[in-house]
């Protein structure tokens, strides 16, 4: 990875990751696009594993921008297990329900990984799954009755929306996608499922991040290069100001601006596909 590949793949990796527009996906289908524009510069798919070490950039993002909250819910749900009460307050139920909605990707990760990592990156798959999701996304913008905040959310919302997040292991899904699809589907305002989607994404995105680096512990040593580091850096700056504007932007707009985004995004990559113009 060259620097130039490390600001570039960062970039998109910070702002894919909390945007509804699935970052497997572009960092999967840029280098793809340049390998065929350029065959002596080409540039090659990041992998799974390198992907996963980008995200610890995302997860810092998340955890800075959402400091205060990850206190607080760490807090009550320490209290909630000295005292054996995990409903006792607002606090230690939704740290509780977080902890329920991240069971559902964990076991289908462990479950899926083998096809996760290699014929689940078919760009023909990520085409499909981009169009999909919009319809989907589409769908739950027009049966929402937008109206529940995150202090509504209940178990079995969390459940629902953790079993959403694990169908993100599929490359062009994206995980806030389906989180806030999900979120819609449940009657929840835009903002509630961003901001429950983030939140959510903290255990999911540490637990990744820190398995593949146990995965590939013994290649550290390349793993830890300085275009990854710095492709690591750039994801949490970048990531920090994607949840910033799409919780603002959620506040006044519908999500259509992404269901048009993923369609034309997939359309295109089709086409490309169908021509032959990449692999």
């Amino acid at each position: 990875m060259s620097y130039l590949e490390a600001i570039v793949l960062g970039l998109v990796q910070g702002v894919t990751e909390f945007l509804p527009i699935s970052s497997t996906a572009h960092l999967r289908i840029i280098p793809a696009v340049m390998k065929t524009a350029d065959n002596r510069h080409s540039w090659n798919d990041p992998g799974a594993p390198a992907s996963a070490i980008i995200q610890l950039g995302t997860l810092l993002a998340v955890l800075v921008y959402f400091w205060q909250d990850v206190v607080c819910l760490t807090r009550a749900f320490a209290h909630s297990l000295i005292v054996r009460r995990p409903q006792e307050t607002e606090e230690s139920r939704l740290a509780w329900y977080i902890g329920s909605g991240t069971v559902p990707i964990v076991v289908a990760g462990w479950l899926f990984e083998d096809f996760i990592k290699t014929e689940a990156r078919s760009l023909w798959i990520i085409a499909g799954s981009l169009i999909g999701l919009a319809l989907v996304l589409a769908w739950a913008e027009r049966v929402s009755t937008h109206a529940r905040q995150i202090n509504d959310i209940r178990l079995l919302d969390a459940v629902i929306i953790g079993v959403a997040q694990a169908l993100a292991l599929i490359p062009g899904s994206s995980r806030s996608g389906t989180t806030i699809t999900a979120g819609l589907f449940l009657g929840l305002t835009r903002e509630a499922a961003a901001r429950f989607s983030f939140l959510l994404s903290i255990p999911a995105v540490a637990l990744s991040g820190l398995y593949e680096l146990y995965d590939i512990r013994h290649e550290l040593t390349s793993a830890t290069s300085a275009p990854l580091l710095l492709a690591t850096v750039v994801a949490g700056v970048s990531g920090y100001a994607a949840i910033a504007f799409l919780l603002r932007y959620l506040k006044t707009h519908s999500t259509a601006l992404f269901i048009g985004y993923r369609i034309a995004l997939g359309i295109v990559l089709i086409i490309l596909l169908l021509l032959g113009r990449i692999e």
